[in-house]
């Protein structure tokens, strides 16, 4: 190399054009395809089932099994214009719905104040006391089936609402206690001392001051412990005998049972019988998903 070679200056590489928004936003959809693939075909296998059943309850058994997954030609409405007027679909959701209620009512006032005293009294034994009620968790319901049912015939609860609400209200302790106890401890202790100098009682600034301001987590547990009755089988399928006292659960497949034949009604029974759950979830589902990533972080 020469002297002139090696005093010439190296020139730099040529500067890269800048991104554009518009490749950038194409950059970040490639990016995130596969998440978007995977979402479609999870919403996917959630929906066409769903469609599958509320177009099958418009047409009949024929319709169903020459042209399964088309449109309803013609339309045929009776199916559910015969379970709307029919007391075996009324008196079934009748009984999920007070059954639902009172279990919320009662899982919802019995944890919030055992998850009061676990967040914001400090007392021996308390860590322990806590975990016990977790270890709740992992208590299958299927295992205490059979010395539930005992516990209930020498009660006398068979045959009564009591049967299914205290049970229910007893398992769904564990995750109810977790979740308002992490809200409850978020809440700064200036509060409570706030409330204390006003000469507000531990029971005043839990009634007043502490509930409303856990608004989220109570909303939060209570579309919890209702989906979890309403979809309950097997505890009524034990307790109930009496064909008046069934749930919604218990109607469908007595009713599955009752018209085996006839698909194209029991679609039309099946959907209506979602139709309350889905409405219901789909109006709290805002706040169970506030309130339980912030239960899971907090406390």
């Amino acid at each position: 190399m020469t002297t002139k070679e090696a005093a010439r200056p190296v020139s730099a590489p040529a500067p890269r054009p800048p991104v554009t928004a518009k490749q950038a936003k194409r950059r970040a959809s490639l990016r995130h395809l596969p998440l978007h693939v995977i979402c479609i075909l999870v919403g996917a296998t959630i929906v066409v089932p769903l469609l599958f059943g509320i177009l099958g309850g418009f047409k009949d058994n024929g319709q169903l099994v020459t042209r399964p997954f088309g449109l309803p030609d013609p339309w045929v409405f009776e199916n559910y214009a015969d379970m709307l007027v029919s007391s075996g679909f009324w008196r079934p959701l009748g009984n999920s719905i007070f059954i639902a209620v009172a279990t919320t009512l009662l899982v919802v006032l019995a944890s919030a104040l055992a998850a009061f005293v676990f967040a914001r009294f400090a007392f021996r034994g308390r860590e322990l006391l806590f975990t016990l009620f977790s270890i709740g968790l992992m208590f299958p319901f299927a295992v205490a089936i059979l010395p539930l049912y005992v516990v209930l015939r020498e009660m006398d609860l068979l045959d009564n609402p009591l049967g299914v609400i205290l049970p229910q209200a007893a398992f769904g302790l564990p995750m109810t206690i977790i979740i308002l106890r992490g809200f409850f401890r978020d809440i700064p202790g200036s509060v409570e001392e706030a409330a204390i100098l006003d000469g507000c009682t531990p029971w005043g600034f839990f009634w007043r001051i502490l509930l409303p301001m856990a608004r989220p987590a109570l909303a939060t547990v209570s579309v919890l412990a209702v989906v979890s009755s309403w979809n309950n089988f097997m505890l009524p399928l034990v307790v109930f005998n009496d064909p008046s006292m069934w749930t919604l659960p218990l109607g469908v497949q007595q009713f599955q049972g009752q018209y085996a034949a006839d698909t194209a009604r029991i679609l039309a029974y099946v959907t209506l019988a979602i139709v309350p759950s889905i409405a219901f979830y789909a109006l709290a589902e805002r706040h169970l998903t506030s309130g339980l990533t912030s239960g899971a972080t907090k406390g």
